[in-house]
Protein backbone atom coordinates (compact mmCIF):
# COMPACT_ATOMS: atom_id res chain seq x y z
CA UNK A 1 0.00 0.00 0.00
CA UNK A 2 1.57 3.49 -1.11
CA UNK A 3 1.86 5.87 1.47
CA UNK A 4 -0.89 8.33 -0.25
CA UNK A 5 -3.28 5.06 0.06
CA UNK A 6 -2.42 4.51 3.99
CA UNK A 7 -3.04 8.62 4.67
CA UNK A 8 -6.30 7.83 2.61
CA UNK A 9 -7.17 4.80 4.66
CA UNK A 10 -6.36 6.39 7.85
CA UNK A 11 -8.39 9.25 7.67
CA UNK A 12 -11.05 7.14 6.79
CA UNK A 13 -11.00 5.23 10.12
CA UNK A 14 -10.41 7.70 12.38
CA UNK A 15 -12.94 10.46 11.20
CA UNK A 16 -15.63 10.85 13.79
CA UNK A 17 -17.93 11.56 11.08
CA UNK A 18 -19.83 8.89 10.12
CA UNK A 19 -17.99 7.50 6.07
CA UNK A 20 -20.70 5.21 3.96
CA UNK A 21 -20.09 3.41 0.36
CA UNK A 22 -23.50 1.90 -0.33
CA UNK A 23 -24.59 -0.02 -3.69
CA UNK A 24 -27.50 0.87 -5.30
CA UNK A 25 -28.76 -2.90 -4.45
CA UNK A 26 -29.44 -0.75 -0.88
CA UNK A 27 -26.44 -2.60 1.42
CA UNK A 28 -23.42 -1.01 2.94
CA UNK A 29 -20.18 -1.60 0.81
CA UNK A 30 -17.79 -0.37 3.38
CA UNK A 31 -18.04 1.66 6.38
CA UNK A 32 -15.81 3.42 9.03
CA UNK A 33 -15.51 2.51 12.79
CA UNK A 34 -17.92 5.33 13.36
CA UNK A 35 -20.75 3.93 12.18
CA UNK A 36 -20.59 0.68 14.00
CA UNK A 37 -19.44 2.49 17.10
CA UNK A 38 -22.89 4.81 17.20
CA UNK A 39 -25.23 1.88 16.47
CA UNK A 40 -23.60 -0.56 18.18
CA UNK A 41 -23.31 -3.21 15.23
CA UNK A 42 -20.44 -5.18 14.20
CA UNK A 43 -19.38 -4.96 10.67
CA UNK A 44 -20.49 -8.15 9.97
CA UNK A 45 -23.91 -7.42 10.82
CA UNK A 46 -24.04 -4.04 9.40
CA UNK A 47 -22.92 -5.64 6.12
CA UNK A 48 -25.29 -8.59 6.35
CA UNK A 49 -28.91 -6.37 5.91
CA UNK A 50 -30.17 -4.42 3.83
CA UNK A 51 -29.55 -0.66 5.09
CA UNK A 52 -33.68 0.04 5.90
CA UNK A 53 -33.64 -2.43 8.64
CA UNK A 54 -31.43 -0.22 10.63
CA UNK A 55 -33.42 3.15 10.13
CA UNK A 56 -36.26 4.12 12.27
CA UNK A 57 -39.71 2.81 10.87
CA UNK A 58 -41.24 6.06 10.57
CA UNK A 59 -38.41 7.24 8.28
CA UNK A 60 -37.96 3.90 5.95
CA UNK A 61 -40.47 5.12 3.38
CA UNK A 62 -38.94 8.36 2.56
CA UNK A 63 -35.38 7.00 3.08
CA UNK A 64 -36.54 4.47 0.31
CA UNK A 65 -37.58 7.30 -1.81
CA UNK A 66 -34.42 9.49 -1.07
CA UNK A 67 -31.89 6.24 -1.76
CA UNK A 68 -34.00 6.25 -5.14
CA UNK A 69 -33.88 9.92 -6.63
CA UNK A 70 -29.68 9.42 -5.50
CA UNK A 71 -29.49 6.44 -7.97
CA UNK A 72 -31.18 8.64 -10.93
CA UNK A 73 -27.66 10.63 -10.22
CA UNK A 74 -29.01 13.47 -8.06
CA UNK A 75 -26.77 14.52 -4.89
CA UNK A 76 -28.66 14.89 -1.37
CA UNK A 77 -27.65 17.18 0.76
CA UNK A 78 -28.21 17.70 4.28
CA UNK A 79 -31.04 14.89 4.60
CA UNK A 80 -31.86 13.87 8.03
CA UNK A 81 -33.41 10.72 8.91
CA UNK A 82 -33.43 8.39 12.61
CA UNK A 83 -31.58 5.09 13.00
CA UNK A 84 -32.02 3.04 16.17
CA UNK A 85 -28.97 1.04 17.43
CA UNK A 86 -28.64 -2.31 18.66
CA UNK A 87 -30.13 -1.15 22.23
CA UNK A 88 -33.24 0.04 20.82
CA UNK A 89 -31.97 3.93 20.93
CA UNK A 90 -33.11 6.19 18.35
CA UNK A 91 -30.52 8.43 16.74
CA UNK A 92 -30.39 11.15 14.45
CA UNK A 93 -28.36 12.05 11.34
CA UNK A 94 -27.35 14.30 8.54
CA UNK A 95 -26.60 13.06 5.30
CA UNK A 96 -24.60 14.50 2.52
CA UNK A 97 -24.39 12.14 -0.73
CA UNK A 98 -23.03 11.43 -3.81
CA UNK A 99 -23.96 9.09 -6.20
CA UNK A 100 -21.78 7.38 -9.09
CA UNK A 101 -23.49 5.58 -11.79
CA UNK A 102 -20.57 4.12 -13.19
CA UNK A 103 -19.82 1.71 -9.83
CA UNK A 104 -23.83 2.13 -9.11
CA UNK A 105 -22.55 2.98 -5.77
CA UNK A 106 -23.61 6.07 -3.05
CA UNK A 107 -20.53 7.79 -1.92
CA UNK A 108 -22.08 9.33 2.11
CA UNK A 109 -21.21 11.21 4.97
CA UNK A 110 -23.80 11.92 8.00
CA UNK A 111 -23.24 13.50 11.13
CA UNK A 112 -25.06 12.56 14.48
CA UNK A 113 -27.18 15.47 15.42
CA UNK A 114 -28.89 13.63 17.95
CA UNK A 115 -28.15 16.03 20.32
CA UNK A 116 -29.37 19.01 18.60
CA UNK A 117 -33.34 17.56 18.04
CA UNK A 118 -33.28 16.95 21.56
CA UNK A 119 -32.70 20.51 22.32
CA UNK A 120 -35.19 21.57 19.43
CA UNK A 121 -37.46 19.05 21.41
CA UNK A 122 -37.38 20.73 24.41
CA UNK A 123 -36.91 23.96 23.39
CA UNK A 124 -40.33 23.49 21.38
CA UNK A 125 -41.85 21.86 24.31
CA UNK A 126 -40.78 24.98 26.49
CA UNK A 127 -41.80 27.43 23.94
CA UNK A 128 -45.30 25.82 23.97
CA UNK A 129 -45.85 25.91 28.10
CA UNK A 130 -44.23 29.53 27.51
CA UNK A 131 -47.04 30.62 25.01
CA UNK A 132 -49.49 28.93 26.69
CA UNK A 133 -48.85 30.73 29.93
CA UNK A 134 -48.24 34.35 28.26
CA UNK A 135 -51.92 33.43 26.46
CA UNK A 136 -53.65 32.99 30.05
CA UNK A 137 -52.40 35.61 31.51
CA UNK A 138 -52.90 38.08 28.81
CA UNK A 139 -56.24 36.45 28.10
CA UNK A 140 -56.69 37.55 32.30
CA UNK A 141 -55.23 40.75 31.51
CA UNK A 142 -57.75 41.54 28.92
CA UNK A 143 -60.66 40.18 30.55
CA UNK A 144 -59.84 42.29 33.96
CA UNK A 145 -59.00 45.94 32.02
CA UNK A 146 -62.13 44.85 29.58
CA UNK A 147 -64.68 44.24 32.95
CA UNK A 148 -63.80 47.38 34.76
CA UNK A 149 -64.62 49.83 31.58
CA UNK A 150 -68.12 48.57 32.34
CA UNK A 151 -68.43 50.44 36.04
CA UNK A 152 -66.10 52.93 34.97
CA UNK A 153 -68.30 54.28 31.98
CA UNK A 154 -71.26 53.69 34.41
CA UNK A 155 -69.68 56.04 36.58
CA UNK A 156 -68.85 58.38 33.97
CA UNK A 157 -72.19 58.32 32.55
CA UNK A 158 -73.39 59.26 35.96
CA UNK A 159 -71.52 61.81 36.41
CA UNK A 160 -72.62 63.11 32.65
CA UNK A 161 -76.35 63.21 34.10
CA UNK A 162 -75.11 65.76 37.21
CA UNK A 163 -76.90 69.00 36.26
CA UNK A 164 -74.45 71.55 36.95
CA UNK A 165 -76.32 74.52 36.83
CA UNK A 166 -78.19 73.98 39.68
CA UNK A 167 -75.05 73.89 41.52
CA UNK A 168 -73.63 77.15 42.77
CA UNK A 169 -70.14 76.28 45.19
CA UNK A 170 -67.19 76.43 43.20
CA UNK A 171 -65.03 74.47 44.79
CA UNK A 172 -68.27 71.52 44.52
CA UNK A 173 -68.29 72.35 40.53
CA UNK A 174 -63.98 71.96 40.60
CA UNK A 175 -64.43 69.20 42.55
CA UNK A 176 -66.83 67.53 40.04
CA UNK A 177 -64.65 68.39 37.21
CA UNK A 178 -61.17 66.83 38.53
CA UNK A 179 -63.41 63.61 39.38
CA UNK A 180 -64.70 63.68 35.75
CA UNK A 181 -60.89 64.26 34.54
CA UNK A 182 -59.80 61.57 36.64
CA UNK A 183 -62.33 59.15 35.45
CA UNK A 184 -61.59 60.26 31.63
CA UNK A 185 -57.81 59.08 32.63
CA UNK A 186 -58.70 55.84 33.84
CA UNK A 187 -61.24 54.73 30.92
CA UNK A 188 -58.15 55.51 28.77
CA UNK A 189 -55.48 53.69 30.69
CA UNK A 190 -57.85 50.71 30.73
CA UNK A 191 -58.68 51.35 26.51
CA UNK A 192 -54.79 51.22 25.99
CA UNK A 193 -54.19 48.07 28.09
CA UNK A 194 -56.91 46.15 26.06
CA UNK A 195 -55.52 47.61 22.74
CA UNK A 196 -52.43 46.75 23.70
CA UNK A 197 -53.94 43.34 24.05
CA UNK A 198 -55.56 43.31 20.80
CA UNK A 199 -52.59 44.95 18.87
CA UNK A 200 -51.54 41.37 17.01
CA UNK A 201 -54.61 40.26 16.05
CA UNK A 202 -55.19 40.53 12.09
CA UNK A 203 -57.37 43.88 11.40
CA UNK A 204 -58.96 44.71 7.77
CA UNK A 205 -58.79 47.88 6.27
CA UNK A 206 -62.08 49.73 5.39
CA UNK A 207 -62.75 53.23 4.13
CA UNK A 208 -62.45 55.39 7.67
CA UNK A 209 -64.39 59.02 7.65
CA UNK A 210 -61.58 61.16 9.50
CA UNK A 211 -64.17 63.67 10.88
CA UNK A 212 -66.32 60.71 12.16
CA UNK A 213 -63.66 59.04 13.54
CA UNK A 214 -62.80 62.09 15.42
CA UNK A 215 -66.23 63.10 16.67
CA UNK A 216 -66.44 60.20 18.25
CA UNK A 217 -63.26 60.58 20.47
CA UNK A 218 -63.99 64.09 21.04
CA UNK A 219 -67.65 62.92 22.91
CA UNK A 220 -65.52 60.17 24.93
CA UNK A 221 -63.03 63.17 26.26
CA UNK A 222 -65.74 65.58 26.35
CA UNK A 223 -65.00 66.80 29.82
CA UNK A 224 -61.10 66.56 29.60
CA UNK A 225 -61.35 69.04 26.58
CA UNK A 226 -63.25 70.97 28.64
CA UNK A 227 -61.05 70.78 32.35
CA UNK A 228 -58.13 71.69 30.57
CA UNK A 229 -59.38 74.56 28.15
CA UNK A 230 -57.76 72.96 24.79
CA UNK A 231 -58.90 74.13 21.72
CA UNK A 232 -58.40 72.28 18.66
CA UNK A 233 -58.57 73.20 15.10
CA UNK A 234 -59.64 70.54 12.38
CA UNK A 235 -59.06 70.51 8.72
CA UNK A 236 -59.50 67.70 6.71
CA UNK A 237 -60.32 69.32 3.65
CA UNK A 238 -57.25 67.94 1.66
CA UNK A 239 -58.23 64.73 2.32
CA UNK A 240 -61.60 63.21 4.14
CA UNK A 241 -61.45 59.78 3.83
CA UNK A 242 -58.69 56.98 3.75
CA UNK A 243 -58.44 53.32 3.36
CA UNK A 244 -57.41 51.96 6.84
CA UNK A 245 -59.02 50.70 10.00
CA UNK A 246 -61.82 52.54 12.44
CA UNK A 247 -60.78 51.15 15.49
CA UNK A 248 -57.01 51.98 14.80
CA UNK A 249 -58.22 55.69 14.11
CA UNK A 250 -59.82 56.40 16.51
CA UNK A 251 -57.24 54.94 19.08
CA UNK A 252 -54.72 57.19 17.16
CA UNK A 253 -56.96 60.23 17.40
CA UNK A 254 -57.21 59.18 21.61
CA UNK A 255 -53.94 59.06 22.40
CA UNK A 256 -52.43 61.76 20.28
CA UNK A 257 -54.83 64.41 21.35
CA UNK A 258 -55.12 63.15 25.26
CA UNK A 259 -51.30 63.09 25.20
CA UNK A 260 -51.42 66.85 23.65
CA UNK A 261 -53.28 67.43 26.81
CA UNK A 262 -51.49 65.78 29.72
CA UNK A 263 -48.59 67.27 28.28
CA UNK A 264 -49.30 70.94 28.01
CA UNK A 265 -46.89 73.88 29.55
CA UNK A 266 -48.30 74.81 32.84
CA UNK A 267 -48.49 78.51 31.39
CA UNK A 268 -50.34 77.85 27.90
CA UNK A 269 -53.73 76.13 27.20
CA UNK A 270 -53.26 73.47 25.07
CA UNK A 271 -53.81 74.08 20.90
CA UNK A 272 -53.96 71.04 19.15
CA UNK A 273 -53.58 71.13 14.97
CA UNK A 274 -55.37 68.49 13.02
CA UNK A 275 -55.39 68.42 9.52
CA UNK A 276 -54.72 66.20 6.15
CA UNK A 277 -52.85 66.61 3.08
CA UNK A 278 -51.25 65.42 0.38
CA UNK A 279 -48.02 64.90 -0.47
CA UNK A 280 -47.12 63.49 -4.00
CA UNK A 281 -49.82 61.01 -3.87
CA UNK A 282 -48.86 60.29 -0.12
CA UNK A 283 -51.77 61.28 1.84
CA UNK A 284 -50.99 62.03 5.25
CA UNK A 285 -52.57 62.86 8.76
CA UNK A 286 -50.88 65.72 10.96
CA UNK A 287 -51.59 66.29 14.68
CA UNK A 288 -49.55 69.13 16.55
CA UNK A 289 -49.40 70.41 19.51
CA UNK A 290 -48.05 73.42 21.65
CA UNK A 291 -46.94 71.33 24.64
CA UNK A 292 -43.96 70.22 26.56
CA UNK A 293 -42.28 68.95 23.81
CA UNK A 294 -39.63 66.89 23.61
CA UNK A 295 -35.75 66.28 23.23
CA UNK A 296 -35.33 64.27 20.30
CA UNK A 297 -31.61 63.84 20.24
CA UNK A 298 -32.24 62.06 23.81
CA UNK A 299 -36.02 59.81 22.76
CA UNK A 300 -35.61 59.36 18.86
CA UNK A 301 -34.64 55.70 19.46
CA UNK A 302 -37.06 55.45 21.83
CA UNK A 303 -40.17 57.71 21.43
CA UNK A 304 -42.35 54.70 20.11
CA UNK A 305 -41.34 52.35 22.48
CA UNK A 306 -43.59 50.25 25.03
CA UNK A 307 -43.35 51.58 28.56
CA UNK A 308 -41.24 54.56 27.40
CA UNK A 309 -41.86 57.42 29.77
CA UNK A 310 -40.39 61.23 28.72
CA UNK A 311 -42.28 63.43 31.50
CA UNK A 312 -42.03 63.08 34.97
CA UNK A 313 -45.99 62.20 35.28
CA UNK A 314 -47.28 59.74 37.44
CA UNK A 315 -50.08 58.46 35.51
CA UNK A 316 -48.06 58.11 32.31
CA UNK A 317 -47.65 54.01 31.16
CA UNK A 318 -45.29 54.62 28.07
CA UNK A 319 -48.24 52.77 25.94
CA UNK A 320 -50.12 55.41 24.08
CA UNK A 321 -47.32 56.05 21.34
CA UNK A 322 -45.95 52.35 21.26
CA UNK A 323 -50.52 51.50 20.00
CA UNK A 324 -50.31 54.87 17.47
CA UNK A 325 -46.90 53.52 15.86
CA UNK A 326 -47.89 49.78 15.86
CA UNK A 327 -51.22 50.98 14.36
CA UNK A 328 -50.16 52.76 11.57
CA UNK A 329 -47.11 50.54 11.01
CA UNK A 330 -48.92 47.02 11.17
CA UNK A 331 -51.24 48.64 8.00
CA UNK A 332 -47.93 49.52 5.99
CA UNK A 333 -47.56 53.25 7.04
CA UNK A 334 -45.19 55.25 9.03
CA UNK A 335 -45.30 58.32 11.64
CA UNK A 336 -42.50 60.94 11.94
CA UNK A 337 -42.17 63.08 14.92
CA UNK A 338 -40.88 66.55 14.77
CA UNK A 339 -40.30 67.86 18.51
CA UNK A 340 -38.41 71.22 20.54
CA UNK A 341 -38.59 71.11 24.20
CA UNK A 342 -41.21 73.74 25.31
CA UNK A 343 -42.26 74.65 21.67
CA UNK A 344 -44.77 71.43 20.86
CA UNK A 345 -45.09 67.87 19.21
CA UNK A 346 -45.98 67.44 15.41
CA UNK A 347 -46.88 63.60 14.31
CA UNK A 348 -46.61 63.19 10.63
CA UNK A 349 -48.99 60.36 9.56
CA UNK A 350 -48.51 58.88 6.19
CA UNK A 351 -50.97 55.94 5.19
CA UNK A 352 -50.25 53.03 2.58
CA UNK A 353 -52.87 53.44 0.41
Amino acid sequence: MSDRNFKYELLFDLSPDLLCIAGYDGYFKRINPAVSNLLGYTMEELYARPINDFIYHEDQETTSKVREELTKAKPLMNFENRYVTKSGEIVWLSWTSLPVETDQLIFAIAKNITHKKRQESERNVMLAKLTKVNKDLKQLTYTTSHDLRSPVNGFLSLLSLLDVSKISDPPTLELIEVIKYAGENLKQTLNNYVDSLSIKYSVEKEEVDLQEALDNVLKSIHSLIRTSKATIHIDFAKLRKINFNLGYMESIFLNLITNSIKYARPDVSPVISIYTEKVAEISRLIVSDNGTGFDMEKVKDKIFGLHQQFHDYTDSKGIGLYLVHTHVTSLGGEVHVESKINEGTTFIISFKE
